[in-house]
């Protein structure tokens, strides 16, 4: 059975976590470059039911993937984020940021369990969850999912657009 990891996060928790993971990591750089080693695969993509909030339904935008090593070697210590942002606008919308990989590593050939990651913001409308979708004000959202490995910098593995499906998982 395939485990699901799900994670949301405030900007401030993220802060934190993007922190501690990166002393956590720090020292761990074995010269692979997550770029050409790492794909994304699996995508689904929407707009998860978040509940209801002061009265309101709520929507968030919702990526599930996993990420295949594609490399010959051994991956260890990579952290993913998730940047979600409205499409054409610079601004986040929310991240979400996980450990992806530990420091036993990825074997070369192998793909991790899936990934969900959301953000803790987006729409809230009274109407039925799945009418928020086609009003008018609804502007649609994209995610970026970004590694870093060890104490490298930042890399953008892809961006996929945030379907306009409601999700309840």
């Amino acid at each position: 059975m395939t485990t699901l990891r799900t994670v949301v996060t405030t900007p401030a928790a993220a802060l934190v976590l993007a922190v501690a993971l990166s002393f956590a990591s720090a020292g761990c750089d074995d010269g692979v470059d997550v770029k050409e080693a790492l794909v994304v695969t699996d995508v689904v993509t929407g707009w998860f039911d978040a509940g209801i909030q002061a009265g309101k339904n709520k929507l968030v935008p919702s990526i599930s993937f996993r990420v295949k090593n594609q490399s010959a070697s051994t991956v260890r210590s990579v952290q993913l984020n998730a940047v979600f942002r409205i499409v054409g606008d610079q601004e986040e919308l929310g991240a979400a940021l996980v450990r992806g990989i530990d420091s036993d590593g990825l074997a070369a050939g192998q793909t991790t369990d899936a990934f969900v990651l959301r953000s803790a913001l987006g729409y809230t409308g009274e109407q039925p969850r799945g009418d928020m979708l086609q009003h008018g004000q609804f502007q649609d959202a994209q995610v970026e999912i970004f590694a870093k490995h060890g104490s490298r910098q930042w890399v953008k593995l892809g961006q996929f657009p945030i379907t306009r499906q409601l999700l309840t998982h």
